[in-house]
């Protein structure tokens, strides 16, 4: 597996790729922006690791820009400094399936990068049962959703968090629960969750039936049941 590890501190990037390589992935550097985006453009790489902070264009810009383009399913992890919630809220809807923020334990970097190939890997749940309510049809083997039969384009995260809806209907969930079943993290930022809600309702549109329950998280409603109730809370 390769990955690009793009941050503007050789230091930084030197920690990591050693310990990715100790974990056995090869990894391709780059010093700022521009370079990312050459390295991403040439195709071949299976994850990407981006500072926010480089220089122009930072690591969101860059999130942005691949996922309009031809590699728009990378999986990315961006590196945020500690405290820029504003920075984590952006890098989220911009995209980016994951964030570490700095100071950060290389090793715990390795980590989520294994977990988020992992996730995004087809042969991880190879003869899976297909998923499907209403005109949503989920397939874990491809890793692919259609909405009337229209392939529908999701990052791993939100791939992972529609998944683990369709599969566990009308249950409500915290916050605190989604980050832990759905993301693998014991801790972190509960705005990671509120942001993946808002961008797959987004990309679901009027076949999104993902209610928040006020107070205690969010519920998928079951198609025959959200056309007896006519309406679902954003």
């Amino acid at each position: 597996m390769n990955i690009l590890v793009a941050d503007d501190d050789p230091m930084v990037r030197e920690v990591v790729a050693r310990y990715l390589d100790l974990a056995g992935f090869t990894v391709v550097q780059a010093g700022d922006g521009p370079e990312a985006t050459h390295v991403l453009a040439r195709g071949g790489i299976d994850l990407a690791v981006l500072d926010v902070m480089m220089p122009a264009p930072d690591g969101i810009a860059i999130c942005r820009a691949l996922r309009r383009g031809p590699h728009h399913d990378i999986p990315i992890i961006l590196l945020t400094a500690l405290g820029d919630e504003d920075d984590r809220v952006l890098g989220l809807e911009a995209g980016a399936d994951d964030y570490v923020t700095k100071p950060f334990s290389p090793r715990e970097l390795a980590l989520r990068v294994g977990s988020v190939l992992r996730r995004t890997a087809p042969a991880a749940t190879t003869g899976a049962a297909a998923l499907r309510d209403g005109s949503i049809d989920l397939r874990p083997d491809s890793r692919a959703v259609y909405v009337d039969h229209v392939p529908l384009d999701l990052t791993a995260r939100e791939f992972d968090l529609l998944a683990h809806f369709l599969a566990n209907p009308q249950r409500v969930y915290s916050r605190e629960e989604l980050l832990a079943q759905v993301w693998g993290w014991s801790f972190g930022d509960q705005s990671t969750v509120t942001v993946h809600v808002k961008r797959l309702r987004a990309k679901l549109g009027t076949q999104h039936r993902i209610d928040t329950v006020w107070g205690r998280g969010y519920a998928w409603a079951r198609a025959d049941i959200a056309e007896e109730e006519g309406t679902h809370a954003d």
